[in-house]
């Protein structure tokens, strides 16, 4: 496919620089008939980074080619998943890259086929700007993860951090040598999931807790989001934390 694909790719958008990244087949339109999905890009010489990233759907009725610029076009490892996330027994597609951050962030775009036109239904930059948190360490070794969106209160015993890190920043009595505040890094990773096991598919989203620096994790906020009809709504909120080896 990718072989095939190549030079009429490289034809509608005048460059033979243009790399196919990666192809998936599926029926993105409901007509029945397998299409090709494609994403393409140029590969930055003696570098991983990929550049001018775009999303291509070929219907496989009409081979009519339909390029679909996005956003965020520049990342690495560049990925495409085809999977039903509306219920309308149609495959939707996903594209999920690295940004190359040190918070480890992603760019994430859902396009769905809705009544004949290829719409955006998910964006990583407004799902940032909808899903805010603070993070602030209290006395007794804990850290208070407040989820604005959800107005829940999550309680992180920092205990298991050792006695080092501890000593660094509260007194011998527990108590904070000074304020300390901490952060959630944006979008980190973006899985589709059939929690249900009926064919739709929901999406599990991590968020990493920073703490004094971005290496200093504390954990990850997780929302699960389902597609409620006109958006992806939040399902659940949860927080994991990281486990303390037993001696």
């Amino acid at each position: 496919m990718r072989a095939k694909l190549q030079p009429v790719l490289s034809r509608n958008m005048n460059q033979n620089t243009t790399t196919i990244v990666d192809a998936k087949r599926g029926d993105v339109d409901g007509d029945g008939i397998i299409d090709n999905v494609l994403l393409s890009g140029h590969k930055t010489k003696d570098s991983p980074l990929w550049k001018n990233i775009t999303l291509t759907v070929q219907n496989g009725k009409t081979n009519q080619v339909q390029q679909i610029p996005l956003k965020n076009n520049m990342g690495y490892n560049p990925t495409l998943f085809l999977g039903d996330f509306t219920g309308n027994k149609v495959e939707d597609i996903l594209v999920v890259m690295d940004t190359g951050g040190s918070g480890g962030a992603i760019y994430a775009y859902i396009f769905s086929d809705m009544k004949g036109q290829m719409r955006q239904i998910f964006d990583s930059d407004i799902f940032n700007e909808e899903y805010k948190y603070s993070v602030n360490y209290q006395d007794q070794y804990k850290a208070a993860v407040i989820s604005h969106k959800q107005k829940e209160k999550y309680i992180l015993d920092l205990s298991y951090k050792g006695q080092e890190y501890l000593t660094e920043i509260y007194n011998n009595n527990g108590v904070l040598k000074e304020p300390i505040e901490g952060w959630v890094n944006p979008l980190s990773g973006l899985h589709p999931v059939d929690f249900n096991r009926d064919g739709t598919y929901e999406l599990e989203a991590y968020q990493r807790i920073a703490g004094r620096y971005n290496a200093d994790s504390l954990g990850f906020v997780q929302n699960v989001l389902k597609w409620n009809g006109q958006a992806f709504g939040l399902d659940r909120q949860n927080v994991s934390i990281f486990g303390e080896e037993i001696k």
